[in-house]
């Protein structure tokens, strides 16, 4: 069993930049693939970047490449995304996830999942 906790949500400016940081309870996070997920109003939950137990492979999806960059702290349980660049349509709750399966592969949909958090807002301002 794992819990996860996100944090680092807030308002800003399109153009801006944020830090989301999502803490893990739980011996085995170092062994769990980990994702991000984001859902706007009236949307379905989507994909937005993934990384693997060791941190070896990373996925992202094509709206935030080269924008976010997500990245793990093993000994802090932590999960990171960090995002530049930020545009209003990136407007969203984020919420992390963790895989017990290790690896990424095919790590894109929510199904693949098996812990959540609560998630944290985002809102980009034009």
């Amino acid at each position: 069993q794992v819990q996860l906790v996100e944090s680092g949500g807030g308002l800003v400016q399109a153009g801006g930049s944020l830090r989301l940081s999502c803490a893990a309870s739980g011996r085995t996070f170092s062994s769990y693939a980990m994702g991000w997920f984001r859902q706007a109003p009236g949307k379905e939950r989507e994909f937005v970047a993934a990384i693997s137990w060791s941190g070896s492979r990373i996925y992202y999806a094509d709206s935030v490449k080269g924008r976010f960059t997500i990245s793990r702290d093993n000994a802090k349980k932590t999960v990171y995304l960090q995002m530049n660049s930020l545009k209003p349509e990136d407007t969203a709750v984020y919420y992390c996830a963790a895989r017990v399966s290790g690896t990424i592969v095919g790590a894109t949909t929510t199904r693949e999942y098996d812990y959540w958090g609560q998630g944290t807002q985002v809102t980009v301002s034009s």
